[in-house]
C-alpha cells in the first residue's frame, strides 16, 4: 500500500476498532511484512502468527480461530479481517470475546454448541494430559456437568445467550472447551512492542 492510502484505512479502521490509528497503521506495517506485501494472509502464515507470537499449540483450536477471523470465508484473511480479529482477540469487550469464543467452538456453524462438539474439544485438549486407558467416559461426565451449568434452557445444546448468561455468571468459562485467547503475558507483551513499534521486529524473526 502507498503511505497516503495506508494512513487512511488506519484512520478507518481505527473508528472501527479498539485500536488508535497509529496502532492501526502498525498492524498493517505487520500485515505486509508477513504477507511479504501480497494482498491476502492464508491460514499457514496466520497459524504461524499465533504460535510464534501467542505460544497457541493446538491444531483444531488454531483453525477454528482463523475462521473466526475469516467472516466472509474466503480462506484468507484482508487487512481489515486481520485488524478488526486482532481487536476483538487483544482487547474485545466481554459480549465481543463471547461472541468470538462461541464462534470458536460451534465447529459446525450452526448456531449452537452441541455435546459432540464439546466432546471433541474437550478430548482434544485433555487426551494429552490424561494417563487413563479410556478418557472417553471421564470426558463424557465432564460434557454433562458442562451442560448443567451452563444450558439454562434446557435444550441439551449451549446457545449463544446460553453462553453468554454463564460467562457473566462465572467468567472462568470463557474458555471452558479449550484456550482460543491469547494468555495475559503474551497479549501485554504484543500491546507494548505495538506501542513501541517493535512487534515487527519480533514477527520478521519469528517467520525467518
Amino acid at each position: 500500500l502507498g503511505r497516503k492510502v495506508q494512513q487512511k484505512l488506519a484512520e478507518a479502521m481505527s473508528k472501527r476498532s479498539h485500536f488508535s490509528k497509529d496502532e492501526v497503521d502498525k498492524l498493517l506495517d505487520m500485515w505486509s511484512l508477513i504477507t511479504a506485501g501480497g494482498t491476502r494472509l492464508d491460514r499457514n502464515k496466520f497459524r504461524d502468527v499465533l504460535h510464534n507470537t501467542f505460544d497457541m499449540t493446538d491444531d483444531i483450536l488454531m483453525d477454528r480461530v482463523f475462521r473466526a477471523f475469516d467472516k466472509d470465508m474466503d480462506s484468507n484473511l484482508s487487512q481489515e479481517e486481520w485488524v478488526l480479529g486482532l481487536s476483538v482477540f487483544l482487547r474485545g469487550t466481554l459480549e465481543e470475546r463471547v461472541a468470538y469464543c462461541f464462534n470458536v467452538y460451534d465447529m459446525n456453524n450452526d448456531g449452537y454448541i452441541s455435546r459432540e462438539e464439546m466432546f471433541q474439544m474437550l478430548k482434544n485438549s485433555m487426551v494429552k494430559q490424561t494417563t487413563e486407558e479410556d478418557p472417553d467416559e471421564g470426558i463424557k461426565d465432564i460434557v454433562e456437568l458442562v451442560l448443567k451449568k451452563m444450558d439454562h434452557d434446557h435444550d441439551n445444546r449451549l446457545s449463544m445467550d446460553d453462553f453468554m448468561k454463564s460467562v457473566k455468571e462465572e467468567d472462568l468459562l470463557l474458555e471452558a472447551f479449550g484456550p482460543c485467547l491469547p494468555d495475559t503475558k503474551y497479549r501485554e507483551k504484543f500491546l507494548a512492542d505495538l506501542e513501541s513499534g517493535n512487534v515487527c521486529l519480533d514477527i520478521s524473526q519469528a517467520k525467518s
